[in-house]
C-alpha cells in the first residue's frame, strides 16, 4: 500500500503532467490552425477560390469558433457563384455572433446584386444597429446608403 507522503507526491505530478500535455496540445492546434488560415489566405489572394474554400473547411473543422474564417469561406463561395452556400455562412455567422457587422453588410450586398431592396435594407439596418456603438463613423456611412436605397 502507497504511504500517504507518496500519494501526495504522485497527485501533483500527474496534475502537472496533465497540465503540460494539454497545453502542448492547444499549442499544436494552434499551430496548425494558423498555418492553414494562412495557406488558405494566400490562395483567396491569388484568387484560387476553390482551394481556398476547401483550406478554410479544413480551419473550421479544426477550430469551429473562427467567424472570420466562416467570413472568408462565405467570400470564397460567393466567388464561386455559390450564392446559397455563401448566405448560409454568413448567416451563421450572424447566429454565432450577432454583433459582426461584416457578415449584415455581406448579406445586405448579396440582397443588392439581386435586386430584393427589402432584405438589403432589413441587413443594413441591422448592420448601422451594430456599428453604432464601436464604428460610428462606419454607421454613418451605413445610413447615407441606407437614405440611398429609400430614395428610390
Amino acid at each position: 500500500m502507497l504511504e500517504t507522503w507518496q500519494l501526495n507526491t504522485i497527485i501533483p505530478v500527474i496534475i502537472v503532467i496533465s497540465s503540460i500535455t494539454l497545453l502542448i496540445y492547444f499549442a499544436w492546434k494552434t499551430l496548425i490552425t494558423s498555418n492553414l488560415f494562412q495557406k488558405g489566405l494566400n490562395f483567396y489572394q491569388e484568387k484560387d477560390y476553390q482551394n481556398a474554400e476547401a483550406v478554410f473547411r479544413q480551419v473550421i473543422s479544426i477550430n469551429s469558433t473562427n467567424d472570420v474564417v466562416r467570413l472568408l469561406l462565405g467570400d470564397c463561395l460567393l466567388k464561386q457563384e455559390k450564392v446559397e452556400e455563401a448566405i448560409e455562412k454568413y448567416q451563421e455567422v450572424i447566429t454565432r455572433a450577432p454583433k459582426k457587422a461584416d457578415a449584415y453588410l455581406r448579406l445586405s450586398r448579396i440582397y443588392m446584386e439581386q435586386d430584393k431592396q427589402k432584405e438589403a435594407i432589413e441587413y443594413l439596418q441591422k448592420a448601422k444597429q451594430v456599428l453604432q456603438k464601436r464604428q460610428p463613423d462606419k454607421a454613418q456611412e451605413v445610413d447615407r446608403l441606407l437614405q440611398k436605397l429609400n430614395s428610390y
